[in-house]
């Protein structure tokens, strides 16, 4: 695969199940389409990928100082899309990137001006779409909560002030007819401008789902951002939470199963489930389906007053083989200013640890690794990862790799989902030599940094459900095989 890159779809297709005589769920699809252009090698698709992922971890507090932003920028490769209609009469298709790491539902509006966007993204990533219209939408008032949460720092009356409502109306708490202000977003690369708008939001099937008066962000100008994000993270403007007020028992619980890829399409045959609320399947149609029901690992949220929307967890420790690397205190709690802690990010690719810690990993990892491989430092300066090593045809064998988080709780990571290997006939030679490469990068020094210590990436997450329990406030690992449950969920 040299000039291959994988871009994840969601294609909606809603469906209500019973899970009790009180609960449904909501089940959506995540699908992918191959992009045969954007790379022209996997030294290539490895640096874009290995490049973007830092640039999304070491740019989050960046413009920290100003407005209300998303500190993490999105990027595409590495995200996956939801489809929606909004509006009727008639609705309008848009297609969002699904964000666990902010909290807001945004998308372009016509007309609308993207500048520097020019190679940002492929017209397939959001199925050759257009902005959507909105002229039948409704502003947002200056005075509602939605208005205060999106410009986080200013009061109502200030908002309104700055919408023009006369000092008597502010007074009186008279303001209704006047509109939120505009906000402005900034990612690590990119920026935008939008305002609060609500209309009706639906997930289109034969049974759809309609959410009315949905709040969400429009933005006519954009600098490098040219897709919208639907916000799965902790705040009143996420996806999950606009849809708790409709639904408590869809909105509390939210879980994705990314199917195994490897950055190679023909390894994934079934969609990945994104599954909105609570379920159970029957145990032995789980064992006729090969997914034995293992139990949830979990660990409890951690509250960051600076960034609330993150869904961050403390980190104890990771294990290389047989020996257990302690993880620095800050990787284990989040302080009163917002540092520490690690985020679980749907929107990274590769898992980003603190320079020390990665420092420690890598020298376990190529202590077991170097004395049986030849270390390929090309690679790893023409891909941005490492220590990579060559082998023979046959798999190089590496020592396992275990996380351990706060509460007791250990994930044991499967071998594909940390070291990638794929053949090396770069350069004109004739043979190709297969190399191998961790795909766990070097975060940076977290004194210098500030803010969430350490991200945990998607590809780091293949193969597992991965549950958001909003109501227990936990997160929560567990081992599957994720076509055969899209197919358990999908026949029920």
């Amino acid at each position: 695969m040299a000039s291959s890159f994988l871009f994840f779809f969601i294609s909606i297709v809603l469906t209500h199940y019973s899970v009790s005589s009180s609960s449904a769920i909501v089940l959506l699809p995540l699908t992918h389409s191959l992009s045969k252009t954007q790379f022209n090698s996997t030294h290539h698709l490895l640096k874009f990928t290995s490049t973007r992922s830092a640039t999304r971890f070491r740019n989050r507090n960046r413009h920290r100082h100003r407005h209300r932003q998303i500190s993490l920028p999105l990027s595409p490769g590495s995200d996956y899309i939801l489809s929606f209609d909004l509006g009727s009469h008639p609705s309008q298709p848009i297609s969002l990137y699904m964000d666990t790491g902010s909290d807001l539902v945004w998308f372009p509006c016509a007309p609308f001006e993207c500048i520097l966007c020019e190679g940002k993204y492929e017209a397939a990533t959001t199925g050759g779409l257009s902005p959507p219209n909105i002229t039948s939408a409704a502003l947002v008032s200056c005075k509602s909560p939605a208005c205060s949460a999106a410009h986080t720092s200013l009061s109502s009356s200030d908002l309104c002030a700055i919408a023009r409502c006369p000092l008597e109306l502010i007074e009186t708490s008279d303001c209704s007819s006047f509109s939120c202000p505009p906000f402005y977003y900034a990612y690590g690369d990119g920026s935008l401008v939008a305002r609060l708008y609500r209309d009706t939001l639906s997930m289109p099937a034969s049974s759809p789902l309609v959410l009315r008066n949905f709040t969400f962000g429009c933005a006519h100008t954009a600098l490098g951002e040219p897709v919208g994000v639907a916000g799965f993270g902790r705040g009143v403007l996420s996806l999950p939470a606009q849809l708790a007020s409709f639904s408590p028992q869809l909105g509390n619980q939210f879980s994705y199963c990314l199917v195994s890829h490897s950055f190679d399409a023909d390894r994934v045959r079934r969609p990945s489930p994104l599954i909105l609320g609570r379920y159970s399947l029957d145990d032995e149609k789980q064992k006729r389906d090969g997914n034995d029901r293992e139990e949830f690992e979990y660990t409890a949220m951690l509250d960051n007053p600076k960034h609330p929307y993150f869904y961050c967890v403390g980190l104890e420790g990771i294990t290389v083989g047989k020996r257990k690397i302690p993880v620095p205190e800050i990787l284990k709690r989040v302080d009163r200013r917002g540092n520490g802690g690690m985020v679980v990010d749907s929107g990274t690719t590769f898992t980003m640890l603190p320079a020390g810690l990665y420092e420690s990993l890598v020298t376990e990892f190529d202590r077991r690794m170097g004395r049986v491989y030849e270390r390929a430092t090309q690679i790893e300066e023409s891909t941005g990862l490492g220590p990579c090593y060559y082998s023979q045809k046959s798999a190089a064998k590496v020592p396992a790799v275990a996380l351990h988080f706060v509460g007791n709780s250990s994930v044991v990571l499967p071998r594909n989902n940390y070291y990638y290997e794929f053949f090396d006939g770069r350069d004109g030679e004739k043979r190709k030599r297969k190399v191998g490469c961790l795909v766990l990068m070097n975060g940076g020094d977290e004194a210098e940094s500030g803010g969430p210590a350490a991200t945990l990436g998607n590809y780091q997450q293949q193969g597992f459900e991965v549950v958001y329990d909003l109501e227990m406030r936990r997160v929560g690992f567990a081992r599957r095989k994720c076509a055969s449950l899209w197919d358990s969920l999908q026949q029920r």
